[in-house]
């Protein structure tokens, strides 16, 4: 950890306007990736993993052109850096990979959770495989170290109720509350909550999951039935022309040049620039994905 991250307060505090909202609040951890070298002992995306020799390394089980494909590291968060994690008995490491390809029916890139005891690690393997090819290299992240963030989240509008989504649309509930909200916003003021006050953008762990391809879609374990929760977000960007409310001070100045290498440092694109969420069990049992 060598880099710092602020995001910059929300306008003004949602609940003030829409007291229904207060409790639907979740704690989040935005993770800014940004560009470095980090080792298996940091938490990262795109680095290398604090993965035992002695542990087989996963290779992607929906390949079936040629030769199994190891799958590729996409993060590694150690509890100490993301106490919003909870992890298993002794665990305090959680790693996250991938296969490089698009996988019908759902054409997203197969991925796989893994726990470990960073203490138990002792053998450490220095050279894992690595795919002799790779669909595109939005799917090859690059290494980032990270700087992890507390926030507060609010639902996506579509999770909400479908009272309180009315709410949000009505201009004049706004403005009888005297809060700043600009003009261009008059005409679908929902979209000033989802842009500004609601679900920040980028690289996350918990918080509330993004919507836009489906409307929600509740997620279930599938060995215990209970319901999931949001674990991790992958995205295609840290922020986009409509949420550069969340850009953290420490990147504003170099994202008034409009460099996609400051708004996305990984160099991820998940298929065609949308979110890769993955929802984890209570119970730890393996983790559910959907792009969105």
């Amino acid at each position: 950890m060598n880099v710092i991250r602020t995001t910059p307060p929300r306008p003004f505090d949602v609940t003030t306007v829409f007291p229904q909202l207060a409790p639907l609040a979740r704690p989040a951890t935005r993770l800014h990736p940004r560009p470095g070298s980090p080792s298996p002992y940091d938490s990262s995306v795109g680095g290398p993993l604090l993965w035992p020799a002695g542990q087989r390394w996963p290779y992607c089980d929906k390949w079936h052109e040629g030769p199994a494909s190891p799958l590729l590291p996409v993060a590694q968060l150690y509890v100490r850096d993301v106490p919003l994690l909870r992890a298993p008995g002794r665990c305090d490491l959680l790693q996250v990979l991938w296969c490089p390809f698009e996988h019908p029916p759902e054409y997203k890139p197969t991925t796989a959770s893994y726990w470990q005891t960073a203490a138990d690690v002792t053998n450490l393997l220095t050279a894992p495989p690595q795919p002799s090819e790779v669909e595109y290299d939005g799917y090859v992240p690059e290494p980032c170290v990270l700087a992890p963030e507390q926030i507060t989240e609010y639902p996506n509008y579509l999770d909400l109720s479908e009272e309180l989504q009315q709410q949000l649309a009505d201009w004049s509930t706004w403005r009888a509350a005297g809060v700043a909200v600009d003009d261009s916003y008059e005409i679908a003021p929902q979209e000033f909550y989802m842009d500004e006050l609601s679900l920040a953008p980028g690289w996350k762990v918990g918080g509330w999951p993004p919507w836009g391809l489906t409307d929600p879609i509740p997620r279930f374990c599938v060995a215990c039935g209970v319901a999931m929760s949001p674990l991790l977000t992958i995205p295609s960007n840290e922020w986009g022309a409509d949420n550069k409310g969340w850009i953290p001070y420490e990147d504003q100045a170099l994202a008034a040049l409009d460099d996609a290498r400051v708004s996305n440092p990984p160099g991820v694109q998940i298929s065609g620039g949308n979110n890769l969420q993955l929802y984890g069990c209570p119970e730890f049992h393996p983790h559910t994905d959907l792009i969105q």
